[in-house]
C-alpha cells in the first residue's frame, strides 16, 4: 500500500487527475498516481524523462540503462516496469536478467553495461579505459550523456518509489 497520496483519476478532481485524464490517460499506472500529487513535478518528470531520450541510443539500449540502474537501486517497480518497457523493444526477459547481471554476448551491449555498471558504481567516476571502450564500440558522446540522463531518470523514479512504497502493477520479473 502506497505510503504517500496518489490519486485516483476515477474519483479526484484537480490538476493531477487532469494530467493522468489526459496527456497519460494510456498511462495511468501507481508511479503516475502517486506523482500526480505534485502535478509540476509529474510534468518536470515526464518532460525529463522524455527529453533525455535524445537518439543516440537505441530504445533496446536506453532499456538497458534503466535496467542498470533499477537493479543498482533495488527497485522493485522500475525492474518490473523497465522489464515490460524492454520487451516492447525486442529484449526478452533472458537478456533483461542478463543485463541486471550485468552481462551480454553482443560486443557493443557489453560496453554499454560496462560504461553504465561503472558509472553507476563510482557515481560517474568512469576510468578513460571504460569511457575509451565505450567509445570504441561506436558509442558518441551524445550516447555518454544520454546513459547519464537515463541513470538521473532512474535515480529520481527508484527514491520515490522507495519513499511511496509504489505498488508495482507490471508483471513480477525473473530474480537473478
Amino acid at each position: 500500500m502506497p505510503r504517500l497520496k496518489n490519486i485516483d483519476p476515477a474519483t479526484d478532481t484537480g490538476a493531477g487527475a487532469d494530467l493522468l485524464n489526459g496527456p497519460l490517460k494510456a498511462k495511468q499506472i501507481n508511479i503516475f498516481k502517486g506523482l500526480a500529487a505534485h502535478p509540476s513535478v509529474l510534468q518536470a518528470f515526464m518532460s525529463w524523462a522524455g527529453g533525455s531520450k535524445g537518439g543516440a541510443l537505441t530504445p533496446a539500449e536506453g532499456e538497458v540503462v534503466q535496467l542498470l540502474a533499477a537493479e543498482k537501486f533495488h527497485c522493485g517497480y522500475c525492474l518490473a516496469a523497465h522489464t515490460k518497457i524492454a520487451a516492447g523493444t525486442g529484449l526478452s526477459e533472458e537478456d533483461c536478467a542478463n543485463i541486471r547481471r550485468r552481462s551480454s554476448d553482443d560486443p557493443k551491449i557489453q560496453a554499454l553495461i560496462n560504461f553504465t555498471a561503472e558509472a553507476l558504481d563510482t557515481i560517474g567516476n568512469v576510468s578513460d579505459e571504460t569511457l575509451d571502450a565505450f567509445m570504441n564500440a561506436g558509442y558518441t558522446t551524445e550516447a555518454a550523456i544520454e546513459v547519464t540522463a537515463g541513470i538521473s531518470v532512474m535515480t529520481f523514479t527508484s527514491y520515490y518509489n522507495h519513499i511511496n512504497d509504489t505498488v508495482v502493477d507490471f508483471p513480477e520479473p525473473a530474480t537473478v
